[in-house]
């Protein structure tokens, strides 16, 4: 008795049989930066969610705040928690309010006060860095990790990922040639803002300039 042959059409329509297929991955999306030519330079649009983000300066005071404002005044204002780690000048509080974040959801977190501490550069600033990002309490987590080695970066991009936190570390631009396991890297140069590393995407040859009313100067 011969074999009965069945059309491969009427196994599928029956679903009798699996069909293989090649089905794409949801992209991972991004927190928006607040500027939307930034955003659309960048991998998922945005600052990415679960990472270490690192900002090149070559001083202090040159727009860092200014990139990070609408995204931390949106959190706050949804009522997402906000950490500042051992920032190298106090907050001014009013301006931080005009540029819209809601002083109940922001933290700062001083190390300075504590025995042995040396400011941003300290230890115990690294620690409470890291420890903040992997609460999981922390919708973002601003650190000046300035002294940080590889190693110490490593920690704070893993601690970023295991609490889905989005991590700002700003560093001096002598940096910038150091490989780093940041997810991005952007550098301050001259007027603009030029991204160095971006995972999961081609690194843009434009920069992006904030508009000079945006956010909070800094």
């Amino acid at each position: 008795m011969g074999a009965q042959v069945v059309p491969l059409e009427s196994l599928l329509s029956a679903r009798t049989v699996w069909r293989a297929g090649r089905q794409a991955a949801p992209a991972p999306l991004g927190e928006s930066t607040g500027f939307a030519a930034l955003d659309a330079l960048l991998p998922h649009g945005g600052w990415p969610q679960g990472a270490l983000s690192e900002l090149l300066i070559p001083v202090e005071g040159v727009g860092e705040l200014t990139l990070l404002m609408p995204t931390i005044a949106r959190m706050t204002q949804t009522g997402r928690l906000v950490a500042l780690i051992a920032p190298p000048f106090c907050p001014y509080a009013p301006a931080w309010q005009r540029a819209g974040v809601d002083l109940r959801y922001l933290e700062i977190v001083d190390t300075n006060a504590q025995a042995g501490s040396k400011g941003p550069l300290s230890k115990s600033a690294l620690w409470a860095f890291e420890q903040c990002l992997r609460s999981a309490a922390f919708s973002a987590v601003l650190g000046w990790p300035s002294n940080a080695d590889g190693p110490a970066l490593r920690r704070l991009q893993v601690a970023a990922d295991t609490g889905e936190c989005l991590g700002f570390a700003v560093r001096d631009s002598k940096h910038a040639d150091n490989p780093s396991p940041a997810a991005l890297r952007i550098e301050r140069v001259e007027n603009d803002w030029r991204i160095r590393k971006c995972r999961g995407g081609q690194v843009p040859s434009q920069g992006f300039a904030p508009p000079l009313h945006a956010g909070l100067p800094g």
